[in-house]
């Protein structure tokens, strides 16, 4: 078997290789001279010791990149075999990868949602084919002169509907943008270059890997813990990122509401609600406590129009503490309820006024009554009690000749002696 072309080695007498721009698992990449166009290409050359399934990739490749054709992904212009390696021509892409870039620092929020929506619109040109990329990361992906991402390297990508190269218990794909399902072993679908996605977005955004270590903790940690969006960001692109990075595929919006997403400043994708668990006792209770309130507040107006209604005999009413309202039912409750009982001393009713028996009780004025509050009454002396007449068929009263000249004068006849 030959040795790997080098620099300067002219392939299929066409492309000269002129230098060395990145070297992958299967293949190495060149900046090239297409000698028959006078044209610069790219060339990437796959090692001769390739196993049956690599070889198999490499015809996936072609036959991938071949049907598609999109400003976000690299057209292929050529593919042969020079001593035993296979190569593909690519269109030059005149710049850093995104994984340079990132080195540099975080980049700003509107150039990131810019490269993204970029990369959103290739993807769903990708999947609208029936493509699943499956390792999409910051070294596969491209900036042109005109910062325009382009989407590199469908060395492991996957056309749906056809046997799967990859066994159930090996991994397809850079360990640090794996999505959940291709670390379980369980179907892979294009939610997963989503995933990938958002794992890329926010990388650019803060400037670190989200998941490091080794290949197996890295890809096991994103089953442990969601990846950590910062909250400083605006928060339709903080609410897009935990949507691109859910656990579970059927949450993730498709490459196209993601573009859209990106372009606009509005919430992204519109998702079926989830079912929201309502305790009903709470909801029920409101309603009930209002009722409640109005009721009892309406029942002490009552009370209190019809106390201030009735007339009240010349004496002063007590003092009434308006009711306070409340906004549960116990404390309204408690503030209409029948205050504790206090001792009043009431004026009696009028009685007509006799003229001859004026007495000191019953010419009383009202103004000298006195209202006591939770105090006992004293009992009247016994000596201003009012002794009532005699009913007698006797007058009550006779008045002489000689006393005439008094007035009010009344004279009582001795009483008469039995014989």
């Amino acid at each position: 078997m030959s040795s790997s072309p080098a620099v300067q080695d002219v392939l299929a007498s066409r492309y000269r290789l002129d230098a060395l721009v990145g070297v992958g698992g299967m293949a190495k990449v060149y900046r090239a001279r297409d000698l028959r166009l006078d044209r610069a290409v790219a060339v990437k050359v796959f090692r001769p010791d390739i196993d049956a399934t690599d070889s198999l990739r490499f015809a996936v490749e072609t036959r991938v990149l071949s049907a598609l054709a999109h400003p976000g992904l690299i057209p292929i212009q050529d593919t042969g075999v020079h001593d035993g390696h296979g190569f593909l021509v690519l269109r030059l892409v005149n710049g850093p990868t995104l994984r340079r870039e990132i080195a540099d620092g975080a980049l700003p929020v509107d150039r990131v949602r810019h490269l993204g929506a970029q990369l959103a619109d290739a993807l769903a040109h990708v999947h609208a084919n029936g493509v699943v990329h499956r390792d999409v990361k910051p070294s596969n992906i491209l900036l042109d002169e005109g910062d325009r991402a382009v989407l590199a390297d469908f060395g492991l990508a996957r056309v749906l509907g056809t046997t799967r190269l990859t066994r159930s218990d090996h991994m397809a794909g850079t360990a640090a943008y794996l999505a959940p399902e291709q670390v379980t072993g369980t179907e892979v679908d294009c939610p997963a270059d989503i995933y990938a996605l958002g794992l890329v977005l926010l990388e650019c955004l803060t400037a670190r890997r989200e998941y490091e270590g080794g290949d197996v903790e890295t890809a096991v940690a994103r089953l442990h813990r969601p990846p950590q969006i910062p909250r400083t960001l605006p928060p339709p692109l903080v609410r897009l990122l935990l949507l691109m990075t859910s656990l579970a595929p059927h949450r993730r919006p498709t490459a196209e509401a993601c573009a859209e997403a990106l372009r606009s400043d509005a919430s992204p994708v519109v998702l079926p609600p989830a079912p929201v668990v309502v305790a009903p006792t709470k909801r029920s209770r409101t309603p009930l406590v209002v009722l409640a309130t109005a009721a009892t507040t309406l029942a002490a107006s009552g009370a209190l129009y019809w106390a201030f209604k009735t007339p009240t005999p010349a004496a002063t009413p007590p003092a009434l503490t308006p009711p306070t309202t409340s906004t549960t039912t116990t404390a309204t409750t408690q503030a209409t309820q029948t205050p504790e009982p206090t001792t009043t001393t009431r004026l009696p009713k009028p009685v007509a006024r006799q003229p001859a028996l004026a007495t000191q009780a019953q010419t009383t004025k009202p103004s000298e009554v006195v209202e006591t509050t939770n105090q006992p009454v004293p009992e009247a002396p016994p000596a201003a009690a009012v002794t009532p007449p005699l009913a007698t068929t006797t007058p009550a009263t006779a008045t002489t000749t000689s006393d005439k000249s008094k007035p009010g004068h009344t004279k009582t006849p001795p009483p008469q002696r039995p014989k």
